[in-house]
């Protein structure tokens, strides 16, 4: 079996010697190079399994190379090694293309992780689509999966109630480099929060009444692979903060514990509520949001996807018994209902029709669709509807101004946003 070959590019000698030494215990064989122009040249010449780069190079910087990467070699895995809590340039370089950063001082057994995940991607096997449909925004969707599980980028996964943001996630996790590893949803909603501390990092025995034993939590579990965040929006401000740092730290303090524990997790979360509204009325922390929504994939809705509904229709039913057919006219109505609750709305609404179909055909009366004329949907903004989002946000401004005594500055901190962002907000909704 060939030895795989990583690029390693950086100015400092000492910096190539370490990660050359590392890669090479690893029985990983690479080449260096000490700038962008180096860098390449070697790019063109040979096809290397993962690169390794410098942000601050003589005749660039790195981020403009994971750029130039994507088009001019797309199929190499590329990390980027950033200064000590430079988040920013970590989450640019993420939205470049980058498939993971690495922080300065070098951890080396971070190191070997990020690289043993990049030479699975090559090496591991792709799984079959499991997302169903044929309309050019599910074509669109499976792309956008098939580029993002190449990354270890934290990916948001926005859309309705019922579209399948959980299966998308778990097509994300089987494609990637960490199939092999646990995948592990959460229900952020479904906590108590007074447990959540304990459910996300464990604890250890005797750290509270009813602590008897050590427990690892949900990011212990995700171990080498994947945690799936489902409603984050309603995860507490006080767990979003700890959240915030276990993402950029690596790092989990179980409850009672002395040290901290490294963790090697890849986030996906998910929500159906508008993350960047309550960011601007306080409700979600913005660094947060900027943290996890590096990439965001958005799931359409069923009404969306023409005659996808037809297609999910026929497959459902050859899940639930193989033998109930649909009627041309049940079949029209399946295509003109709107069906504000989804995919999942689809199979409830069969799974019922199949019992109730007394010659195995159904037809629509057997479907029992409700009256969708006063039932809401959950697209965005527009009209009335988009009125009503700013005047809650002009609401939500006007008191955090009061507050603060007109104070701009502590406004903006208090409604998790920057200076520039209040004062844009407050110039475009007509604060006096």
């Amino acid at each position: 079996m060939n030895q795989p070959l990583a690029l390693v590019i950086d100015d400092e000698p000492d910096i190539c010697e370490l990660l050359t030494l590392t890669l090479g215990r690893m029985d990983i064989r690479s080449e260096a190079a000490a700038d962008v122009a180096s860098a390449k040249a070697l790019l063109g010449k040979h096809q290397f399994d993962i690169c390794l780069t410098d942000m601050r190079l003589p005749d660039g910087d790195g981020l403009e190379l994971v750029e130039w990467m994507q088009s001019h070699a797309p199929g190499t895995p590329v990390a980027v090694i950033t200064a000590h809590g430079n988040v920013e340039t970590a989450v640019q370089a993420l939205k470049l293309g980058a498939f993971d950063f690495i922080a300065k001082p070098l951890d080396l057994g971070n190191l070997r992780n990020i690289v043993e995940n990049a030479l699975r991607i090559n090496a591991g096997r792709r799984q079959d689509s499991k997302i169903l449909g044929e309309s050019a925004r599910m074509h669109e969707l499976r792309n956008m999966v098939d580029r993002v599980a190449r990354s270890q980028a934290p990916v948001h996964i926005s859309g309705e109630s019922g579209t399948g943001k959980e299966l998308v996630a778990r097509l994300i996790h089987d494609s990637g480099p960490r199939a092999e590893g646990p995948f592990v949803p959460v229900n952020c909603g479904a906590i108590p929060s007074d447990l959540m501390e304990s459910e996300f990092f464990g604890h250890r025995k005797g750290s509270f009444t009813g602590a008897l034993n050590d427990k690892a939590g949900l990011l212990q579990c995700a171990e080498d692979g994947t945690l799936f965040l489902d409603e984050i929006a309603d995860l507490p401000l006080a767990m979003q903060v700890k959240l915030l740092r276990v993402i950029q730290e690596k790092k989990v303090r179980p409850v009672g514990a002395s040290a901290e524990e490294t963790v090697d997790v890849r986030i996906l979360s998910a929500t159906h509520r508008n993350l960047s509204s309550m960011v601007a009325m306080g409700e979600f922390r913005e660094d947060l949001y900027y943290r996890i929504n590096v990439i965001e994939l958005n799931v359409p809705a069923l009404r969306e996807r023409g005659d996808d509904v037809l297609l999910l229709a026929d497959h459902i039913l050859e899940r639930l018994n193989g033998t109930a057919l649909l009627n041309d006219d049940t079949r029209n109505a399946l295509l003109t209902y709107p069906f504000p609750g989804n995919v999942r709305e689809l199979e409830n609404m069969l799974e019922r029709a199949v019992t109730l179909c007394a010659s195995g055909v159904i037809k629509p009366a057997d479907l029992q669709m409700r009256d969708t004329s006063e039932v809401p949907t959950t697209t965005a903004p527009s009209g009335k509807l988009g009125e009503q989002v700013e005047d809650v946000q002009r609401q939500a401004i006007v008191e955090a101004l009061e507050k603060t005594r007109y104070n701009k500055t502590a406004a903006a901190k208090l409604l998790g946003l920057s200076f520039r962002q209040l004062r844009y907000r407050i110039k475009k909704l007509g604060i006096d």
